[in-house]
């Protein structure tokens, strides 16, 4: 692989709820401008779903995704400059079909994240699934890597999907059921120069993610993480066609992934039956490029 590719890969799984890297993918299944009454398509087995960082990028996808599909989403946002962008989220998933609220929630804060639970709760009555997808970056080589820029990365990635799991499963284990989605990226199975920190943490969730699968699966709650690759988005489609030919070269696919791939995945792991019985793996939405990680 050309360390063109290899300088590029920065990009294949940056945080949703810091950049703008992935698009917001909005389904179609329905109009957003489409009455309220829309509310009645919630499923009557609906399940009551925590996406962290989902105000945005593939967070927002994958919301919007579960909503079309009559499901219950927390849509989690961490500062006041993403307020208005989770608000048109939980707009959207309703018009979609779902429901929704949004929730202010840093989750690098236990504090934080046992109110965000405690307002899924109010709101819903309980959680059936989490999906922790927040992240963020903080990129520079080794020799350039501050402490903060280290820890910041730490406490996001890795240290608040801990945390998030530790409120999640205090109510799933009394239910006995429930599932949990990390999503991981690529860069945690194969590294990227300059992402020391992030390779650790999304490394980090991988290992996190077989440990819990193992120590919860006697009260029935699965564990599962998704790793992404090279998604379009809107900051790609301003790219070079030459620049996104040299990229593709190096993914067997020869293509970017869709975020309504990456949704789509999640969505089963989340809700589908047939995931009943999987637990402790992780699951490349990547067209190829970790093969062999």
């Amino acid at each position: 692989m050309k360390y063109s590719l290899l300088s590029s890969l920065f990009l294949l799984a940056l945080p949703w709820t810091t950049s703008a890297f992935h698009s917001a993918f909005v389904p179609r299944r329905t109009s957003i401008a489409q009455s309220s009454s829309t509310l009645s398509m919630v499923a009557e087995n609906a399940k009551v779903i925590v996406v962290t960082g989902s105000s945005r990028g593939l967070g927002r996808s994958i919301a919007l995704d579960l909503g079309s599909h009559g499901q219950k989403v927390v849509v989690n946002y961490v500062s006041d400059g993403s307020k208005e962008s989770a608000e048109k989220t939980v707009e959207d998933i309703k018009a979609a079909g779902g429901d929704a609220i949004a929730v202010k929630a840093d989750t690098s804060k236990i504090e934080d994240i046992d109110n965000m639970f405690k307002a899924a709760v109010d709101a819903f009555g309980t959680v059936d699934v989490l999906i922790n997808n927040a992240g963020i970056t903080r990129d520079t080589l080794v020799m350039r890597m501050k402490p903060e820029q280290w820890q910041a990365v730490i406490d996001t990635n890795l240290s608040g999907v801990f945390y998030c799991t530790q409120a999640f499963f205090k109510l799933a284990a009394k239910k006995r059921t429930g599932r949990i989605i990390n999503m991981s990226s690529v860069v945690g199975q194969i590294g990227n120069p300059g992402q020391a920190n992030y390779a650790a943490a999304k490394g980090g969730v991988l290992a996190m993610t077989k440990a819990n699968a193992k120590e919860f699966a006697a009260r029935g709650v699965t564990v599962n993480a998704i790793c992404p690759g090279f998604i379009e988005s809107d900051m790609t489609s301003v790219l070079s066609e030459e620049y996104l030919e040299e990229v593709s070269k190096g993914i067997p696919l020869k293509r970017l992934g869709k975020p309504e791939e990456v949704a789509g995945m999640t969505r089963f792991l989340a809700l589908d039956p047939a995931a009943d019985y999987i637990t402790g793996h992780t699951f490349n939405v990547d067209g190829g490029i970790a093969i062999g990680a």
